[in-house]
């Protein structure tokens, strides 16, 4: 990528698409769906690069378990 902070428009739609699917995974009506969901889209490759990305640049949180084990 080559800004991360300029994201191509299908990742800005998939990272919103992870917000909206963990919003809908904590409200009252929650459904298999959205953590089915949630789990693709934070696999995917571009989303993954992406976040990495961003860590190195501590612009987001480091996991809890990094650098443990």
């Amino acid at each position: 990528m080559d800004n991360p902070l300029k994201p191509p428009v299908a990742l800005l739609a998939k990272i919103g698409s992870i917000v909206g699917h963990a919003e809908e995974g904590l409200s009252h009506d929650a459904h298999q769906f959205d953590f089915d969901a949630l789990c693709t889209l934070i696999a995917d490759p571009e989303v993954k690069a992406w976040m990495q990305e961003m860590r190195a640049m501590a612009l987001v949180p480091l996991p809890r378990n990094a650098g443990r084990g």
